[in-house]
């Protein structure tokens, strides 16, 4: 039988669900920090506030500021 080609291997993709499920049920604290242009749109940028750094360079979000909305706003 032939396997799914796939770029990802699946034990590391099963590893990162369990590890996500773990992280479920807990809340997790975010940083926000906005960097301002002249030219262009103002970016954001979301980070776990604890976050190991082997993890740093790659766990983050970043947007235009627009993009973002209000919890409150968007209950």
């Amino acid at each position: 039988m032939n396997e799914p080609s796939s770029e990802y291997d699946t034990a590391s993709v099963r590893e990162r669900l369990q590890r996500a499920a773990r992280y479920s049920t807990r809340s997790i604290e975010l940083d926000a920090i906005v960097v301002r242009y002249e030219t262009q749109s103002d970016r954001c940028t979301i980070t776990p506030r604890e976050c190991a750094d082997d993890n740093r360079l790659t766990t983050w979000l970043s947007a235009d500021v627009d993009a973002f909305v209000d919890l409150e706003d968007a209950r």
